[in-house]
């Protein structure tokens, strides 16, 4: 019989997208069992974990009696963020590992509390306030500098997000955010204009310290149903290093601050006109549009792998800052029309410096106008000897690769 010491950790994980695979793949190498849970039966995640219940990971009661009943050794909600705060709060009912405590993960995963928080706390941070109505919202016009941005508290993927430039538009875009809110809360901030390309990629904790810190060239398509949506990515940032420096010191500050302990972060980040750098969002789980897999190609760092040791309370593998190896592209193939699919056109001078395909639809399948992160249709990842052949493939994309339509 086998002590408990060589009991199979169990592993939750809320939700069931795509991107959960390879956590799946590394907990499964490391010998644990693995349970996925989200009230989506037909999620691809659930065929490859090795239990699935169904319930809403948004009830974070009904989640913690399951999480009891089945007797887990760690929670995560990688790159799935409606689930992070149930996370958090199972986590520490349960006293399993987790990046933060409840409270502090419930002001990183509301951006209207993280905004105060970041004001609070003397970092650079837009002008932005959080309503829960549109009447109060509609009723402080003059408290913003215009054009300004809104958003849901409480989503990702750049869903329920707009530019506003006048007043009068507002009321439709609380809507839209209201939309996509889950706690029927929105924030409103002024649009920080970018210096560059902004930044969405991953960081890691060990006991507080920020031993891990990338940042990337977010690209986006203006033609694109939702051009807030990011439709590329590159490695390393083009961001200037002044910058890069300073905002590793305030993120290291951030993590103090709330006192976070070891785990995977999503962060953005940016470099504005007036000169300051910017903190936009951390989130305690691994970022969406398999960034932690992109920092593999782009580092050799096996973030994902330690994302799960974090989760069971292993040993973390020894991290280290990036070192990137070569220039690393990530694609995020959409349409923006709908239609039903054909296939990819790919133009052969740049088949060369494809290292990986994955496409999620088939032909025939019908896919819909990229308004979100939910209606990428797959990733291309290429790498280049240089950053002048990225920056032009990026730069031409339309002319190399197109999505074609029966």
């Amino acid at each position: 019989m086998k002590s408990m010491e060589m009991r199979q950790k169990r592993l939750m994980l809320l939700g069931g997208l795509r991107y959960l695979l390879p956590v799946i793949k590394a907990a499964h190498k490391m010998g644990h069992y693995v349970i996925t849970v989200d009230y989506c039966p037909d999620n691809v995640a659930h065929k490859y974990s090795d239990e699935f219940h169904n319930v809403s990971i948004l009830d974070k009661e009904a989640v913690l009696e399951l999480a009891k009943s089945l007797h887990i050794d760690g929670i995560m909600s990688f790159a799935v963020d409606p689930g992070v705060v149930t996370a958090a709060y199972v986590a520490e009912k349960l006293g399993l590992p987790f990046q933060g405590s409840y409270e502090s993960v419930k002001i990183l995963q509301d951006k209207s509390l993280f905004r105060a928080f970041l004001a609070e706390n003397g970092f650079n941070v837009p002008n932005a306030k959080g309503y829960d109505n549109k009447s109060d919202a509609i009723a402080d016009t003059d408290y913003f500098n215009w054009p300004v941005i809104v958003k849901p508290v409480d989503s990702a993927g750049s869903k329920g997000v707009s530019r506003v430039d006048e007043p009068v538009d507002l009321e439709q875009a609380i809507e839209y955010a209201l939309g996509e809110s889950h706690n029927g809360h929105f924030i409103i901030e002024d649009f920080l204009e970018k210096e560059g390309n902004s930044s969405d990629t991953e960081g890691f904790t060990i006991d507080g310290n920020l031993v891990f810190c990338s940042f990337s060239d977010q690209r986006f398509d203006e033609s694109a149903k939702n051009p807030y949506t990011p439709s590329a990515y590159s490695w390393p940032s083009t961001m200037p290093m002044p910058a890069q420096d300073e905002l590793v010191s305030e993120l290291q500050r951030l993590m103090r601050l709330l006192d976070m302990r070891s785990g995977i972060y999503n962060i953005e980040t940016r470099l504005c006109k007036n000169g300051k750098p910017y903190i936009m969002e951390v989130s305690p789980r691994g970022g969406g549009n398999r960034l932690a897999e992109m920092l593999g190609y782009a580092t050799g760092t096996d973030l994902i792998s330690n994302a799960v040791r974090a989760a069971v309370g292993d040993d973390i593998e020894k991290i280290e800052m990036p070192r990137y190896e070569g220039h690393i592209a990530e694609v995020i193939l959409h349409a923006n029309t709908e239609g039903l699919f054909k296939g990819l056109s790919i133009s052969e001078e740049y088949l060369p410096f494809i290292i990986e395909k994955d496409l999620w639809v088939n032909s025939g399948d019908y896919i819909h106008g990229f308004s979100g992160a939910n209606h990428a249709i797959g990733t291309l990842v290429l790498r280049f000897p240089t950053s002048e052949k990225l920056e032009n493939a990026l730069s031409t994309i339309n002319m190399w690769l197109k999505i074609l339509f029966i």
